[in-house]
């Protein structure tokens, strides 16, 4: 597997996503934690809410397929099977409710805010993240 630095991408990327967590503080006085945002949609709660976090939602999967045609040398995501997919989805939700919030809500408005609780947050989700990817490519030799 190649991998190929786009410091242009990355940055502008990350340009925007800061953009719509400014955004959504000063707009309706929410952290951008996607999934917080999400949790809070799929149970179904139509309250006054329920408008702003779907087209949350909608915007991120709007943005991927608006930035696919500019971007057809970008790497498919494919996921091996449903099983797999489907427990890693589990642990992503267990680790984010443990935690009360998602790498986007600690890492981007945690640590913009001097949340103490977001700077340990995301340090504890790097650190184990570079342990996986040790494990998985050095250990597992994946």
């Amino acid at each position: 597997m190649t991998t190929v630095f786009t410091p242009y991408a990355g940055l502008f990327g990350g340009a925007l996503i800061g953009l719509a967590a400014v955004i959504l503080m000063a707009g309706a006085g929410r952290i951008a934690g996607c999934s917080g945002i999400f949790r809070n949609l799929v149970t179904l709660n139509f309250g006054s809410e329920f408008i702003w976090r779907a087209l949350f939602v909608v915007g991120l999967v709007a943005g991927t397929l608006l930035v696919k045609p500019f971007a057809p040398n970008a790497a498919a995501i494919e996921l091996p099977s449903f099983a797999p997919a489907l427990i890693g989805g589990l642990f992503v939700g267990f680790g984010t409710a443990l935690s009360h919030g998602c790498t986007s809500g600690h890492g981007i408005c945690g640590i913009s805010r001097f949340s103490m609780r977001g700077i340990i947050a995301t340090l504890t989700f790097m650190v184990v993240a570079i342990i996986t990817v040790f494990i998985t490519h050095h250990v597992l030799g994946g």
